[in-house]
């Protein structure tokens, strides 16, 4: 593992960065706007600009920024998925002026339509969003499987990069909490479940990793996210995956339940235990 950083609040590009470099970081994931609401910042292009500098300098991985919550392409509700596409296209825009960032979301929950329908909205939106141009790699993230999630298989998420026109702009970010949630066994067969995913979809999509430890137990479909070690993962797999000769140079970012603090002394444990 080289590049490893964790969520931070966004107050501003630059106050990110520092934050970033207080934990001890190289990268960072962020929310484009409230995750849980509608609203985004205004764009303030001299801190954009004087971040894009001092990432550069300290040769920053790429970032991820993440979607809101309420973000949910695959609704019934025709609103709903108005919104999502009014989301994506401002966050979209606005990342174009970041250098070197993901774009990560949720596919989405298709409430009571299947799965094929809720595959068929959320292909439907990034075919509308994605242009071949961008910069920004669009991230689908796996997921546990709450409910009527899609993208708690990596079939699932196959299917809807198959219907991506543009397949160049989008990739994948792995959630370890969401994956072992989601039933698959990285703790003990993590050889065995990258091969699935090589076969399904490809590592070359593989684009970044969540890293974070799981409350609940192989295939609760629940999604609760632990500190490192503390969860049903254990040390040694976490370990194992950070140090995977296929995975050791993607961006990782820890999501795990902590403060600044908390995130600084578990990027220094993972530094130690890096190879």
């Amino acid at each position: 593992m080289k590049n490893i950083g964790c969520h931070v609040s966004n107050k501003g590009y630059v106050s990110m960065y520092k934050d970033t470099i207080y934990v001890g970081g190289n990268t960072f994931q962020f929310f484009t706007r409230n995750p849980r609401g509608g609203s985004s910042k205004e764009i303030d292009l001299e801190d954009i600009n004087k971040f894009n500098q001092l990432k550069k300098e300290a040769n920053f991985a790429p970032l991820i920024a993440h979607a809101p919550y309420t973000l949910n392409p695959a609704s019934s509700d025709e609103r709903v998925r108005e919104f999502a596409l009014k989301v994506f296209k401002e966050d979209l825009a606005l990342l174009e002026l970041i250098d070197d960032v993901y774009y990560n979301f949720h596919p989405g929950s298709h409430v009571g339509q299947g799965e094929e329908k809720g595959i068929e909205l959320i292909a439907e939106i990034l075919n509308m969003v994605i242009t071949p141009k961008q910069k920004t790699m669009v991230l689908l993230e796996t997921m546990a499987g709450k409910g009527s999630e899609i993208g708690h298989t990596f079939i699932q998420l196959k299917k809807i990069i198959d219907k991506v026109v543009y397949q160049d702009k989008i990739g994948v970010c792995l959630d370890t909490c969401h994956v072992f949630d989601g039933g698959y066994n990285i703790k003990d067969n993590l050889e065995e479940v990258l091969k699935e995913f090589d076969d399904i979809i490809g590592l070359d999509k593989l684009k970044a990793i969540h890293l974070n430890d799981s409350k609940n137990e192989l295939g609760s479909r629940k999604d609760r996210h632990e500190k490192l070690g503390l969860g049903n993962l254990s040390i040694e797999a976490i370990r194992k995956i950070i140090n995977h000769p296929k995975l050791k140079d993607l961006s990782f970012v820890l999501e795990t339940p902590n403060e600044l603090d908390g995130y600084k002394e578990e990027i220094r444990m993972l530094k130690e235990m890096s190879e």
